[in-house]
C-alpha cells in the first residue's frame, strides 16, 4: 500500500465530514434556489459531493484487485 494515498483518502474523509459541520458557512437564507432557502439546498448538494469524496477514499485505498467482482464461473 502507498501510505501518500492513505493521507490523501483521510482528507477526502475528513472534508466530507467537516464541511457538514461548519454550519456557520451555510447558515442564510440567500441565494434561494427554486424558491428554497440557501440553507436547505446547499445540504442537498452536499449528499452527491460528500458520496464522491467517500467514493474517491474508497478508490485509493482499496487494491484494484479487490474490487474486481469475483469472475463468472467459480462458485462455492
Amino acid at each position: 500500500m502507498r501510505p501518500a494515498s492513505h493521507w490523501v483518502a483521510g482528507g477526502l474523509l475528513a472534508a466530507a465530514v467537516v464541511v457538514p459541520l461548519l454550519v456557520g458557512v451555510y447558515d442564510r437564507e440567500d441565494p434561494t434556489l427554486f424558491g428554497f432557502p440557501f440553507f436547505y439546498w446547499f445540504q442537498f448538494l452536499l449528499i452527491p459531493i460528500a458520496s464522491g469524496l467517500t467514493y474517491g477514499a474508497f478508490r485509493l485505498v482499496t487494491p484494484p484487485a479487490k474490487r474486481r467482482p469475483p469472475s463468472g464461473g467459480e462458485h462455492r
